[in-house]
């Protein structure tokens, strides 16, 4: 079978060798592809599923999609512990190695100043949800016939300021905790909400946001998260990572070399955040 080489990640040269266990998509090994000093971590996979066609109906398979997520972000992990990593999009494809050297070529001036600023520091995300009111104190309100219509619209008029309160009170606390995280970090990414239909979390999401913290900062940072989440009651904080920088690597513009017909992922790939909830079935 036809197959074509896919790229995880670029990075510098690194001494310490990965997980002999290690696989890729497909159970395939990583390799390594070097070129002027960067790495290229490869693997092989079937051009029946990676060429341009089938790739695009693939990416509508969300089990399909999930699996291959999974693999893509599990070598991502384990060269986190050894080098860091700048994470290429999921599908990202090339015919053979002679392609992956001619992109490295292509991109060398921008993947040297990325793996310059990230070196050493990691991705972290913190969300914050606004829990739902708790059903038993609701249930009163509801229940109780109004006796007027002045006195229907007196109790719409203070749960609708109950609500624009507690909503209030959610987005203070999410500012606040934003601009101390900020203090551990050297960079950050302030996502756009998480959709509840899409993502399943419960609660509305009032903070989604990454981080981009030194190493020697991150037990600082996680205590930091760790403290604030008992302040607000009512909302919940979640805290993801350490992930590889995936919000920081300017993917989304750098310059991509030349498609040839299965040389180079599709636009809609998903990419960073959106794949590491792919992986993780929470959801940057």
């Amino acid at each position: 079978m036809t197959g074509l080489r896919y790229v995880y990640a670029v990075c510098r040269l690194f001494d310490t060798p990965l997980q002999t266990q290690l696989t890729g998509i497909g159970g395939a090994p990583p390799a390594l592809v070097h070129h002027h000093g960067l790495v290229a971590v490869v693997s092989t996979v079937p051009e029946a599923d990676f060429r341009e066609e089938a790739l695009k109906a693939h990416l509508e398979d969300l089990d399909w999609l999930a699996a291959t997520a999974r693999a893509h972000q599990g070598v991502i992990d384990a060269l986190t512990t050894v080098t860091t990593p700048l994470p290429l999009r999921l599908a990202t494809v090339f015919r053979d190695d002679s392609g992956v050297r001619a992109m490295i070529e292509a991109r060398e001036a921008d993947f040297r100043r990325s793996l310059d600023r990230l070196a050493g520091r990691v991705e972290w995300g913190v969300k914050v949800y606004l829990e739902a009111e708790p059903e038993e104190t609701a249930a009163p309100a509801a229940s109780a016939k109004p006796v007027s219509g002045r006195d229907y619209l007196r109790r719409r008029r203070e749960s609708t300021h109950a609500h624009e309160d507690r909503w209030q009170r959610a987005e203070e606390f999410a500012r606040s905790l934003h601009e101390r995280l900020c203090q551990y970090a050297e960079d950050c990414r302030l996502h756009a909400p998480q959709n509840a239909a899409l993502s399943h979390a419960p609660g509305r999401n009032v903070l989604n946001a990454a981080y981009l913290v030194p190493r020697r900062q991150c037990e600082a940072f996680v205590e930091m998260v760790d403290r604030t989440k008992d302040e607000a009651p009512g909302m919940r904080v979640e805290l993801t990572g350490p992930w590889a920088a995936y919000s920081f690597t300017g993917e989304d513009t750098a310059q991509e070399p030349q498609r040839e017909q299965g040389t180079q992922e599709p636009r809609d790939a998903p990419q960073g955040p959106e794949m590491k909830e792919t992986r993780t079935g929470e959801a940057s």
